[in-house]
């Protein structure tokens, strides 16, 4: 565990380095009527940055101490304070987020969101702010040992996720999708599943104190993980992509990763 560890760290500099040559996008505005710090921001809820999130979905975004807190969350904070408005969080499907529906009752969502093809049709995405490939999580004596294996067993996946299209690529005809990553999670532990599909960074940490439970196997993918923004707001994008790169140019960004991944 200790060695994913390390490789979820590296990735996560990668991404948050790649943003030091981004500059934020977008200059022209469509949202006009702002309220707040950014010009041309103009949130749906007058004084609040109301951002949609799949919670609980450990590092990126949990609760604790009945507070939204998680990676996640912390960077949300940032683009609040930039726009000088309040931070309003909504929990939300990650279903409603995948598809785009989230543009009807919030200004962004952040919910450890790989950008792809199809949900850039859906919506738009700030510049990438962490790299973030997939494992195959077991529990040892399992006999889940690689992807062939896990063929024949339960896999537990997330449903709307690129681990769960992924496994069914893969030819994981015996997969369970679950909501949110803890319930995911919750089943391996239970015994409900053999084996876990889905990004090295959740399921690494989840398991990172565990006794018993291993990474079996990790595919380069090449995800990246950025914030999404509804269409046609080039002010909000701009907003967003200018704290992104504020949080990296300032060290920021990787004083979170090591702030909720651990050590480097």
């Amino acid at each position: 565990m200790r060695t994913i560890k390390k490789n979820v760290l590296s990735t996560l500099a990668i991404g948050s380095a790649a943003l030091l040559a981004l500059t934020a996008c977008g200059s022209g505005s469509n949202d006009a009527g702002a309220e707040g710090g950014q010009e041309g921001f103009s949130p749906i809820n007058a004084g609040q940055l109301t951002v949609c999130s799949d919670i609980p979905y450990e590092p990126f975004e949990f609760v604790k101490d009945g507070k939204n807190v998680g990676f996640d969350m912390d960077v949300a904070a940032e683009i609040a304070k930039d726009a000088e408005v309040e931070l309003n969080v909504i929990d939300a499907s990650f279903d409603s987020i995948e598809s785009g529906l989230f543009s009807g009752q919030c200004d962004i969502a952040i919910s450890s969101i790989s950008i792809t093809e199809p949900r850039q049709a859906k919506m738009d995405f700030s510049t990438p702010y962490m790299d973030d490939d997939l494992v195959l999580i077991a529990k040892d004596g399992s006999g889940v040992t690689d992807l062939e294996t896990a063929k024949s067993k339960k896999v537990g996946v997330q449903q709307a996720t690129t681990g769960e299209k992924y496994a069914k690529e893969q030819g994981l005809s015996d997969t369970i999708g679950y909501e949110d990553a803890g319930l995911q999670t919750q089943a391996l532990l239970s015994g409900t599943v053999d084996a876990l599909l889905g990004n090295q960074s959740v399921l690494g940490y989840a398991i990172k104190d565990k006794e018993g439970y291993s990474v079996v196997a990790d595919f380069k993918t090449g995800e990246q993980l950025g914030v999404a923004v509804p269409k046609d707001k080039s002010a909000t994008l701009e907003l967003v992509n200018g704290t992104l790169k504020r949080l990296t140019d300032a060290g920021t960004m990787e004083e979170l990763t090591v702030k909720w991944f651990g050590e480097k």
